[in-house]
């Protein structure tokens, strides 16, 4: 079965607001990697492309809606909430194993627990089913950490298109080193050019970040983990005081859903201080991004990100003409936050 949307594309080039509602709420669901192929109707160019044929064959006037492909046989669904009724259920993958530890009870074992200690139980339960987050220096710890095990796991990156080309050096040389089957994952292509083309390459420095790391990180992140139902971050309560200050080794993710009854995430670096990063990098000889060297300490898409001095928190170096406060992207929301 082949499941389409399409979608409707404003004379202004953005996509029209039901078209966002019922993307976002099929990110929600978790049923947006269900989703095999967008088409665009163009209200500039009403008729063109294969999404206003399709519309025209089935008498459709509105959008959106999906075309449900079963070998030859071709069906509109008018609705995202019919959609997620009728035939999603019929796809979505099973619940959460009765078999997994709950996060109450995996948080209780490993509190106190060392980096490795709390990587390798995180692989023996969930496996490949647990996904590594891969950008920065904390994150290729916690790879070499899960490498060390000899245990399966998974390894994923965010190419948003702006990152640093050092930086997509840096994802190769991970790659090679560790034999990773490393998935890069992008931002669709659709949304990121509707939202150029209606602000432009920098419209972050005017209106803030979030519209921008909405488009080319959350969103593909969404999409990745609503196929896990573990992921691990190299996050560390000491980067961020104000968000991240009360920093769990293991919680319910607050912002994303996997393909289980909850998503559970894992930060074994918690507890752990910028210094004791780099120790453990140095001592294990794990490679670091070339960045690092220039000054960067905290490196994301190059527009966003500059070199920090040595007096200044490294966080400084992020969307530094925005509060302090604001200095996060949305890949990582505390449960009840």
């Amino acid at each position: 079965m082949q499941i389409i949307m399409v979608k409707k594309i404003l004379s202004s080039g953005e996509a029209c607001p039901k078209c966002l509602e019922a993307t976002e709420r099929l990110q929600r669901e978790g049923a947006w990697d269900r989703i095999d192929s967008v088409l665009e109707i163009r209200e500039d160019a009403p008729g063109e492309g294969e999404g206003a044929q399709i519309a025209e064959v089935h008498g459709v006037r509105r959008a959106p809606f999906f075309v449900i492909r079963e070998g030859e046989e071709e069906r509109i669904i008018l609705s995202v909430m019919q959609l997620i009724r009728q035939v999603l259920p019929k796809t979505t993958p099973p619940s959460l194993s009765p078999g997994i530890p709950p996060v109450t009870s995996l948080a209780k074992e490993l509190e106190g627990a060392e980096p490795q200690a709390i990587v390798r139980r995180a692989l023996e339960v969930f496996g490949r089913d647990l996904a590594i987050a891969f950008s920065g220096a904390e994150d290729v710890a916690v790879i070499h950490m899960a490498a060390q095990t000899g245990l399966p796991f998974s390894v994923f990156s965010l190419d948003t298109g702006r990152l640093h080309p050092e930086t997509l050096t840096y994802l190769e040389t991970v790659r090679k080193q560790y034999g990773l089957d490393l998935e890069v994952v992008s931002p669709d292509a659709g949304e990121v050019e509707t939202l150029v083309r209606a602000k432009g390459l920098f419209s972050f420095f005017e209106d803030g970040h979030q519209e921008c790391c909405g488009i080319r990180k959350v969103r593909p992140l969404r999409k990745t983990l609503s196929r896990r139902m573990a992921w691990m971050t190299g996050q560390r309560a000491d980067q961020n005081p104000a968000t991240r200050g009360h920093l769990d080794v293991v919680e319910e993710d607050g912002a994303f859903e996997g393909r289980g009854a909850i998503l559970m995430k894992f930060n074994p670096l918690a507890q752990w201080t910028s210094e004791d990063v780099w120790s453990f990098l140095q001592r294990e000889g794990v490679p670091v991004n070339p960045l690092h060297a220039q000054g960067f300490r905290s490196i994301g898409c190059a527009p966003c990100t500059r070199p920090v001095t040595a007096d200044q928190h490294e966080r400084e170096g992020r969307w530094w003409w925005e509060d302090a406060l604001s200095k996060e992207c949305g890949l990582h929301v505390r449960k009840g936050s």
